[in-house]
Formats: structure tokens, C-alpha cells, sequence
């Protein structure tokens, strides 16, 4: 397995952390690093059945990404994120979680998370607990094993069931992430409210979003959130929450379970107005906007040199180019997508 070395104290620069502010007065305090656009899914909302993925000289080393993700803790950010395509798929990431560590225990840091398709939890889930993280976010579209297998395309639903008794077993809080798609799992909605509430975890609600071509219609794969709440409360007492995670959904506490129900909606509620985040891929372009196709190239800067002040100064010009808010827009059928790279190259 990879070690990863902390880098250099004298790589920060020795400068006090100093906020990123956009030039719409948010403060971005979080961070969603992908180290990997491979995933050993191919679910069908958010990816091709045959990807090309990008050579492994464009990705950045785990010391990069460490290097990386410290410049921006130096700048004010109090919550990482690591995402994919699948993270836990990419083979020594476990060494860039045990050094990243360290900035939750110096206080630099409040949390240090990901996201998961749940695949290889069951055998990482006890490390990420000793790394320091204390709640994932799991990636569940459906229960029935052969809906599994549809929206994944290969998929085994037993063993990320598996890695979720496993990440709990491990004391790690879950949040089940599940995207809406019409005709295939909204009639399961009800189900998995109360299965993942009946384990303790939060549910959180997606509306499919337009990035990157796929074999399907996005028009025909989208549910309004906005409707399924209305058919929920009918049938459910819900009341709203002001709890934050520092994501894009809003909280409901479900009083017959007991449990919370988020929900994200980039369509029926632009959530952008209070966005506090980006998002910096596998090749170390960051995105300022999930729904915007201006990026900033933040490996040419990390490579230049030995010290952090290129790298830092990228950081704050792409922060002053953050923009407003997304433009999804679903409702045309065969249109392109809002963007054309697939959520995978992004990450979640």
C-alpha cells in the first residue's frame, strides 16, 4: 500500500489560513476532491456502459493530492470530501486518508469524509474510522437486487449491504444517497425511508442531473422531488429541519420513523444561493460550479514548484471566478447535457 508522506511545513508558506470568499460574499469552506474517475459501477444516470478513462499520468499522485487538499485547509477550508468515481477502488487511497488525518487532529480541519458506492467498504470501513472519519455518504438507488443490477449494470446489492453493517459496525454514521429515476425506483421511495431510518441513517433524495452523455434520456429518468415530497406527506408527518451538513439538501424530520429525509434538488430549488463548496477532480482541474463548465487548472501550479504560492494564488483567482449558480434544465428531450463530462469525472 502506498504511504503517503505529510508534506513540508514550510510548503504552507507559514501564512495564517485567510477565508475564500466568491465575489457573492459565500465563504468556501468545502472541498470535494475525486482521486479517481474509474468506478467498477456503470450506474445508468451516471455513466456510459463503455467509458474511456484517463491515463494514469494524468492523475494526480496521492502526495499531489495531499499536497493539494492542505493548501486549501491553509486557506480556510474546514471540510474535505473525497470522492471518485469510486475512491476506494484506486489502490493505496486508505495512505492518503491516514495523512490527511493529521489536519483533524491539529483542529485545522473539521471533517474529513466521502462518498461511496459501498463496493469495498466492508474491508476499509474499520481504517476510516481510525483515520478520522465519522460519517460517509452511501451511494443506494434501490433494494431489490435485480433493480440493483439494472441501474448499476453490475452491481452486487449483497455486498454493498454488507459494507453499510460494516461502516456501522465501525461506528460510522451513514447517509443514504438515493437519485430518483422515474418508472424505475420512485415507487420505491417509501421503502428505503424507512429501511435506511430503521438502521439509524439519514436518506437523502436526488433529482438526476444533466452531465455527460449516457445511453438514456434524462427527461424520461427525471422525478420531481417537489412531487415526492407531496406524496410523502401524505403519508408522513414531515417538518422542516434548519440541519446542515454543508451540502445542497435541505433536512425533514419524518416523525413516524424518527429519522431525517433530505433532499437535492438542482431543478424544482436552485439550492446555489447559499453554495459554499467546489469541486477539484483526479487531474487536479477545480470546478467552482457542479453545473458550469469554467475550470482551473491547478496542476500546472503544483508541479511548477516546491512551494505553495502558484498553487494558492490559482486557488484564490478560481475562487474570484466562482460563479452565481448552475443552469440545469431537463425538460427538452434529446438535448445535449447542461455539461458534457459525466459526474464521474467530478465527482460526487
Amino acid at each position: 500500500m502506498t504511504v503517503v508522506t505529510p508534506i513540508a511545513a514550510q510548503s504552507m508558506g507559514g501564512a495564517p489560513a485567510s477565508s475564500l470568499i466568491d465575489p457573492f460574499g459565500r465563504m468556501v469552506s468545502y472541498v470535494r476532491v475525486s482521486v479517481t474517475d474509474r468506478c467498477d459501477m456503470r450506474c445508468v444516470y451516471c455513466m456510459s456502459e463503455d467509458m474511456d478513462f484517463l491515463p494514469k499520468r494524468e492523475i494526480l499522485t496521492f502526495e499531489e493530492l495531499d499536497r493539494l487538499c492542505s493548501a486549501f485547509v491553509s486557506r480556510g477550508v474546514r471540510k474535505l470530501r473525497i470522492t471518485g468515481g469510486e475512491p476506494l477502488v484506486r489502490r493505496g487511497v486508505m495512505g492518503l486518508f491516514r495523512a490527511l488525518s493529521r489536519h483533524l487532529e491539529s483542529g485545522a480541519l473539521d471533517e474529513l469524509t466521502l462518498t461511496t458506492n459501498g463496493s469495498q467498504l466492508e474491508s476499509h470501513a474499520a481504517e476510516l474510522a481510525a483515520c478520522g472519519v465519522r460519517r460517509i455518504n452511501l451511494s443506494l438507488d434501490t433494494l431489490d437486487a435485480a433493480t440493483f443490477k439494472t441501474v448499476t449494470r453490475r452491481g452486487d446489492l449483497a455486498q454493498v449491504l454488507r459494507g453499510a453493517d460494516a461502516a456501522q459496525a465501525a461506528g460510522l454514521a451513514l447517509k443514504i444517497n438515493m437519485v430518483a429515476l422515474k418508472g424505475v425506483n420512485d415507487h420505491e421511495i417509501e421503502t428505503m425511508l424507512r429501511w435506511a431510518h430503521g438502521r439509524g441513517a439519514d436518506l437523502t433524495l436526488i433529482e438526476v442531473m444533466p452531465l455527460g452523455r449516457i445511453e438514456a434520456e434524462r427527461a424520461e429518468q427525471f422525478v420531481s422531488l417537489a412531487e415526492v415530497e407531496r406524496g410523502l406527506a401524505r403519508r408522513f408527518t414531515l417538518r422542516p429541519l434548519a440541519h446542515r451538513t454543508g451540502g445542497p439538501a435541505r433536512y425533514l424530520h419524518v416523525e413516524e420513523t424518527g429519522g431525517r429525509l433530505g433532499l437535492i434538488t438542482p431543478h424544482t430549488h436552485n439550492f446555489c444561493e447559499s453554495c459554499n463548496r467546489v469541486r477539484v477532480t483526479c487531474t487536479g482541474t477545480l470546478y467552482m460550479c457542479l453545473g458550469q463548465e469554467d475550470a482551473v487548472d491547478l496542476r500546472a501550479p503544483l508541479r511548477a514548484s516546491s512551494s505553495d504560492e502558484l498553487l494558492l494564488q490559482a486557488i484564490d483567482r478560481a475562487i474570484a471566478r466562482k460563479p452565481k449558480g448552475h443552469d440545469f434544465m431537463i425538460e427538452r428531450r434529446a438535448a445535449p447535457p447542461a455539461v458534457s463530462r459525466h459526474m464521474s469525472v467530478t465527482g460526487g
